[in-house]
């Protein structure tokens, strides 16, 4: 292995099992979140000049294959079927918040077309931001062909919106949606024991999406491993039918039959029942993103775009203001909108962290119901966006 390979697999492979790690051990890791340290030691590592010369290739090579492979592993875990069945009531908000992104990010764009470069691309990871987070919006980010630098500016601006916004959600947002919108009512009767004591339902989702206990054991890795074998597959699959479409559209088809084929093995028992694919789809995810930060000039990025900034706030603030609007209008209560407004901006995983500050358990599924919708349809929607305001 030469010194190049070398260098980068230690950074994008070790970092990211490592900060996993940390997160695991340190609240206040765990409060800044994994993604936002990987951005941060990539973009450091990347322009301090430690790589060694020649490391590109490999930089470039490590983005393009570990979003295209995350997606199948990250959809084998979602249990769509039951989710469709079980939360009508969240399809409503889905398909509220889904709207409120979309006139937001045409409003936006009509006011910032003349001042940004690109904004049909940002328009298009924008939609994959507020449907489904960092994995929609790098799949995006690949099809649309979005360079290193506006990826990087647009979901900086994006995180450091979105920390304020889920302070705000954490803090007061509950007691603030009450003055507008209806309370929560719980749909479920509560159950009594024969002991006369009430029982309520609870999903252990911090085991099932966010902990990587147990990962090496043998039980869990070898099938595992399959999942991983089986998104390599499906890669292979939608790069081969990509490479029916001319070269302009191809990585849209690519990351659009990955999306459907990841969708269509999650309603295989076997496979929709493996351990940890989702984890690991998100430990891709994280290597895309300390990657990625490598690759960036940080003397483009000190170059702030007030434009851009602005338009990344106006879709996350103005949506979810629509979002409520139209919510009161309908009588949805503040808990769903909450939940709904998180799976949304901060992405499935922050879902039962929020539920957790609202004291309310039972959202904890509409969230998901949300957040994984927005995953499935999200890059969709923003491909469709991109290349339509193109």
């Amino acid at each position: 292995m030469n010194t190049h390979l070398f260098a980068l697999v230690f950074l994008a492979i070790l970092f990211p099992a490592i900060i996993i790690f940390l997160e695991g051990k340190y609240k206040v890791i765990k409060k800044v979140g994994a993604v936002l340290v990987c951005y941060g030691i990539g973009l450091v590592v990347g322009n301090i000049g430690i790589l060694p010369e020649g490391s590109a290739k490999y930089q470039d090579l490590l983005t393009q294959i570990s979003i295209p492979l995350s997606l199948p592993l990250i959809l084998f875990s979602m249990d769509v079927k039951k989710w469709f069945k079980s939360a009508g009531s969240a399809f409503g908000s889905l398909l509220i918040g889904l709207i409120s992104v979309l006139i937001m990010i045409f409003i936006g764009y009509w006011i910032y077309k003349g001042s940004i470069k690109d904004i049909w691309q940002v328009s298009g990871m924008l939609v994959g931001i507020y449907t489904g987070g960092t994995p929609n919006m790098a799949a995006i980010k690949t099809a649309l062909g979005v360079s290193q630098e506006l990826y990087i500016l647009t979901h900086t601006y994006e995180l450091t919106l979105g920390a304020i916004y889920l302070i705000f959600v954490l803090s007061i947002g509950q007691r603030v949606f009450l003055w507008i919108l209806p309370a929560y009512k719980s749909p479920n009767a509560e159950t009594i024991n024969d002991k006369g004591i009430i029982k309520t339902g609870k999903l252990n989702l911090e085991d099932e999406f966010e902990s990587y206990d147990g990962i090496f054991e043998k039980k869990t890795l070898l099938p595992l491993l399959g999942a991983f074998g089986l998104s390599v597959a499906i890669l292979g699959v939608s790069y081969g039918i990509g490479l029916l479409f001319s070269e302009d559209i191809r990585p849209a088809i690519i990351i659009l039959f990955i999306t459907s084929l990841g969708i269509a093995f999650s309603f295989v028992p076997k496979i929709k029942n493996i351990k940890k694919t989702f984890q690991l789809g998100m430990y891709l995810i994280l290597i895309f993103c300390i990657t990625v930060a490598s690759m960036a000039d940080v003397s483009k990025l000190a170059d702030v775009s007030f434009s851009l900034f602005y338009y990344v706030g106006l879709v996350m603030f103005g949506s979810h203001l629509l979002h409520v609007l139209i919510a009161r209008i309908f009588k949805i209560d503040a808990d769903t909108v909450i939940i709904s407004g998180a799976a949304l901006i901060c992405s499935p995983p922050f879902v039962p962290v929020v539920a957790a500050a609202l004291k309310n358990r039972e959202i904890i599924l509409t969230g998901m119901v949300v957040g994984i919708a927005g995953y499935a349809i999200g890059n969709y929607l923003g491909i469709a966006i991109g290349y339509f305001l193109k």
